[in-house]
């Protein structure tokens, strides 16, 4: 394994230099949760469609066990946590932005976690073919556990057809508070580079990038030994400089090979893939002990819970019992949410449970987020900050005076789609307009206009289609009607000429 010097990086637009709140979890040490008697398993907790359950309510089930189909090409099966007995399917709360209850399969923990048989491994996946390797990895249920949870088979699906010429692992985590990926580093390095080797043959890649922040100095020294047993040449390490988002998908392609995202399309379109450390990770781990997806690590810190750390939790279990195993809240426990302050979720009550995208619990006592700002609003003063750091280069001031007068037609020009939602704009603006959560709202009310025009589509197609039936077959109405005049005029002819015919005889 070589490794790039920082210099040699593009420099990456806007973007910040944060106040880094990782101490109080990156202590090193990954702790597991214990199962509980309960997981709640949403059907709806990865990128795309919601998967199909394929167990009933009072199925017994192993863990590893698949309990729900993928429902399309752009979905992912789900498995089991743990073994027990499936007691319900039914709509639950989960965290997520929208508060509507969605569909889960409720598990009861026999306790006694017992594996499925005959756990599908793969016994030598450099010489397994590229397609049976990706076949293996959709199966396994496999997604982005970086916090987008986008279906790794669909992604790697989606590059095969591009084309592309370069993987990159991310190991850039810029999020504060967050260091799940870094305690993975330092424990698992050389799990992450079996994986990323084994993605590398999925996608019959000669190439590698591995890119871990410059603040991660632990994680840096575990892969250079790991580096050492592995001794592969095709894979790069790559250190990238402390600022954020550069642990964004796009600006992570962009400050390794200068290559830009286009506007509305994927790293794909470029020649570039790029995957969390943490799904490389769970690639080694289906490929050596044939184990599907189950858990991630998740980070669990803030003044507001007592023993902040890293600690391994099974889909499905109650934040609840992630906080009571990280020595349950302080007496300033004030506010829960699912990430990191730049671009976490709120979460309702600590009764949800842990989903595919969840990175961190974060419990405060302050502020929920960064971005949200105890000061009033005032008016926009064009000063311009908002632009100057934006590291997608778009002009927020622009897009908060569409929305906000009701331009909605404009804010697609202006590139709304293209914010990544990473909040720095809030944090340097002087008026403390919250821009951040009016993009996300705009983003929203659009997804919401475009399901209704699709809704709307759909069901004039279906009009439509109901129209021409009817005409259908009142045109075949008509011809058969026609057809019995015809044959009754005929028949009467012919009576006729008969009865002629025996007059004359």
């Amino acid at each position: 394994m070589s490794s790039a010097p920082t210099e040699n990086l593009f420099r990456l637009p806007g973007g910040l230099r944060l106040s880094a709140h990782k101490r109080q979890s990156a202590n090193g040490q990954i702790f597991d949760v214990p199962v509980p008697d309960q997981l709640v398993v949403s059907l709806r907790q990865h990128a795309g469609n919601a998967a199909t359950p394929i167990v009933n309510a009072g199925d017994r089930v192993l863990k590893g066990h698949r309990i729900a189909n993928a429902d399309g090409a752009f979905s992912a099966p789900l498995h089991a946590p743990t073994s027990g007995k499936v007691t319900a399917i039914e709509n639950r709360d989960v965290p997520g932005r929208s508060t509507i209850a969605v569909p889960c399969i409720v598990i009861d923990s026999d306790g006694a976690d017992t594996p499925i048989d005959d756990p599908s491994t793969i016994a030598n996946p450099f010489d397994t073919t590229a397609e049976a390797l990706r076949q293996a990895i959709g199966d396994a249920g496999i997604v982005g556990l970086g916090g987008a949870a986008f279906p790794t088979f669909a992604k790697l699906r989606q590059a095969t057809e591009s084309g592309i010429d370069t993987l990159i692992l991310n190991g850039v985590e810029c999020e504060p508070f967050i260091s799940c990926d870094d305690a993975l580093m330092r424990n698992h390095a050389t799990e992450i580079l079996y994986g990323a080797r084994i993605l590398m043959q999925a996608l019959s890649l000669k190439q590698c990038f591995v890119g871990v922040e410059s603040d991660k100095p632990e994680a840096w020294d575990a892969f250079t030994t790991a580096a050492d047993v592995d001794n592969n040449e095709q894979l790069m390490m790559v250190k990238v400089p402390t600022i954020y988002p550069s642990g964004g998908e796009d600006q992570l392609v962009y400050l390794l090979t200068g290559r830009e995202v286009p506007s509305g399309g994927f790293p794909s379109d470029i020649g570039a893939l790029v995957h969390n450390v943490a799904t490389a990770a769970s690639v080694a781990t289906l490929a050596l002990t044939g184990m599907p997806l189950i858990d991630r690590i998740v980070t669990v810190t803030g003044d507001g819970v007592a023993k902040p750390g890293n600690y391994r939790v099974r889909f499905g279990t109650p934040i609840s019992k992630v906080i009571e195993a990280a020595g349950g809240y302080t007496e300033v426990a004030q506010h829960l949410i699912m990430g990191g302050p730049m671009t976490g979720i709120p979460i309702a009550n600590d009764a949800m449970p842990v989903v595919q995208r969840c990175n961190c619990i974060l419990v405060t006592g302050q502020s929920i987020s960064k971005t949200a700002s105890s000061e009033p609003e005032r008016p926009c003063i064009r000063c311009g900050e908002c632009a100057r750091i934006c590291p997608v280069r778009l002009q927020p001031q622009q897009l908060h005076r569409a929305h906000t007068m009701g331009s909605r037609d404009n804010l697609e020009p202006l590139g709304l789609r293209d914010c990544i939602e990473c909040g720095c704009c809030d944090l340097v603006c002087p008026s403390h307009i919250p821009l951040t959560r009016t993009f996300r709202e705009a983003k929203a009310q659009q997804q919401l206009e475009h399901y209704e025009r699709e809704r709307a589509a759909r069901a004039r197609d279906r009009f439509e289609r109901r129209q021409q039936r009817e005409t259908e077959r009142e045109a075949s109405e008509a011809e058969r009607i026609s057809s019995l005049k015809d044959k009754a005029s005929r028949d009467a002819i012919a009576e006729i000429l008969a009865r002629k015919q025996r007059a004359d005889d």
